[in-house]
């Protein structure tokens, strides 16, 4: 098999058939007939903006020939170095060694339905190891409709909302699918392949960017669920861990609250995957020994600006002509007091939305359905945190972002409060050319005060850089909104190298026990776990027929 790389298609107005075209290329650089390819597939897909307004889409192919020789042939002649053998790598997980027609009666539990959990369970149902999953929030039915409840009338379900329900927090962004990790191992491509056959499109395979969408992830966790269901796995919605059994430091046993009252679920195997905003399970936790240490984190202000700005920014004059996917920005930059000041979650054509989880208390995020078509662009801007801010003890991370957030939902009694740039920093205005794209009560006012003074300070002198280098993304007219806290976890909960915490059995997993950072981040945290489970079980002596 060859692999191609460097595949250029320069950008015009006229919009090319991609398959026809990359096939001609392929011909072209092989120098071979069309009977030749047994079959071809894109291996990575990206936009080139460097040279803007001239753009290009960049490609990666992976070609089989029909005779081996000829692939031998071409490698040996060297002509083109953009052209190299292909050695796919290909995700093998570790086997359940288990007699046909034995069961472990002994069943893994999965704390949290998000993407750390849903992998994580899907990988241990594949096995044959039938995990029960236990939710605090609803099925996706149900929650979608509790979320729209609260958008539209400010009613808050505490175990059900942005934050919590099956899907966990990713089901309602922008569902990006990209990560800094090196996939070595073929772990992402199995989670992205795992998406696309329960409903993904095939496109995340290799674009350089991949998203899904709010609108298409609710459909592939439904699948997921469905899948799983039909391999022996147990969903328990509604369902809300209050504690652990454990004996001489191993689990024995979790607590569950449901409608019929407090029972345990018999285990020597819990997994936990509870999300960045479970504060008060960290606090049940902590109490019952398990070992957790303060991390830092960031907070700020989401900008709102319009997509067109971000486009005309990013790819040059003539955009609007040449069929392009609304532009997306990633910026940094460290400002006077040494504090770094980044973009987060950058939403292309999406909405603000209300992600609180508690009362009397106001987080935001961003969201995109799959179009990216709001017509609005927004992103976080948040400036870094650590323990010099917020004191040395485990929890005073989480109480400072609950501060910040009971500030914020003071500032608008409950609903979002949105304010200009210009008002925000007290300086010239001009007229108004964004309107708000927001889920949730919102109302205008001011947000200044909800940051310390020395992060306002921050993120206005980081405002006025980002505008140096995309020009208008510091105009008067950006909305800001408030306040953003939920970046990442305030705490890690500390796993040895076997991913166990210090009570044996206790596997600490993905983004809320402070080892992930996104979907597809936590879901392979998830893989790693389960891996860990699957051969803690492969050890284990109570198989029994």
């Amino acid at each position: 098999m060859l692999q191609i790389d460097q595949i250029k298609i320069l950008i015009t107005e006229q919009k090319q058939e991609e398959t026809s075209f990359l096939q001609k290329q392929i011909l072209k650089l092989l120098h071979i007939s069309p009977k030749e390819i047994a079959n071809w597939r894109i291996l990575k897909k990206s936009l080139d903006a460097r040279k803007k307004p001239k753009l290009y889409w960049i490609y990666r192919v992976a070609v089989t020939l029909t005779d081996e020789k000829t692939e031998a042939r071409i490698l040996k002649s060297g002509k083109n170095s953009f052209v190299t053998a292909y050695h796919p790598v290909v995700y093998q997980p570790p086997v359940l060694e288990m007699p046909v027609g034995e069961q472990f009666q002994d069943r893994p539990v999965i704390i949290g339905t998000g993407p750390a959990g849903l992998l994580c369970g899907y990988l241990l149902a594949c096995q044959g190891l039938r995990p029960i999953l236990i939710e605090r929030g609803k099925s996706l039915e149900q929650r979608k409709q509790a979320v729209e409840d609260f958008w539209n009338k400010g009613i808050l379900d505490q175990n059900t909302n942005v934050q919590f329900g099956e899907g966990g927090a990713g089901t309602f962004s922008d569902g990006k699918l990209q990560t800094q990790v090196k996939d070595k191992t073929g772990r992402i491509h199995y989670i992205l392949k795992t998406f696309v056959e329960h409903g993904a499109p095939e496109e995340i395979l290799f674009l350089s960017k991949p998203h899904i969408g709010t609108d298409l992830l609710a459909v592939v966790v439904k699948r997921l669920r469905e899948h799983m269901i039909a391999m022996g796995a147990e969903f328990y919605f509604e369902t809300k861990m209050t504690g652990l059994v454990t004996g001489q430091d191993r689990i024995c046993g979790v607590k569950v609250l449901d409608h019929q009252g407090e029972r345990v679920i018999r285990t020597g195997c819990c997994i936990l995957c509870i999300g960045h905003s479970a504060r008060d399970t960290f606090l049940t936790l902590y109490d019952q020994g398990v070992k957790m240490e303060h991390k830092p984190f960031a907070v700020g202000l989401r900008v709102q600006h319009s997509q067109e700005l971000i486009n005309e920014v990013q790819y040059g004059e003539g955009w609007k002509t040449k069929h392009l996917p609304p532009a997306d920005y990633k910026m940094s930059y460290t400002v006077k007091s040494g504090r770094s000041v980044y973009s987060f979650c950058m939403c292309p054509g999406g909405y603000v939305v209300n992600a609180s989880s508690e009362p009397e208390r106001t987080a935001v995020n961003g969201m995109s359905y799959h179009g990216r078509d709001s017509g609005n662009a927004n992103s976080a801007i948040v400036v870094t945190v650590d323990h010099r801010d917020y004191g040395e003890g485990v929890f005073d991370g989480m109480r400072f972002q609950q501060e910040l957030e009971h500030k914020a939902y003071l500032q608008g009694n409950g609903k979002l409060v949105l304010q200009r740039l210009s008002d925000f920093t007290a300086e010239s205005s001009g007229e108004n050319e964004v309107s708000p794209k927001v889920k949730g009560q919102y109302l205008w006012g001011n947000i200044r005060g909800v940051l310390p003074e020395s992060l306002s300070l921050d993120f206005k002198d980081a405002m006025q850089y980002f505008g140096t280098v995309m020009g208008g993304f510091d105009r008067p007219d950006t909305i800001l909104c408030g306040i953003e806290s939920r970046t990442s976890s305030p705490v890690k909960i500390i796993r040895d190298e076997d991913f166990q915490s210090n009570i044996r059995g206790l596997y600490p997993c993905g983004e809320g026990a402070g080892y992930a950072g996104g979907i597809t981040s936590a879901a392979l945290d998830g893989v790693k776990v389960a891996e860990k489970v699957i051969m803690l079980y492969n050890k284990s002596k109570c198989a029994t027929t």
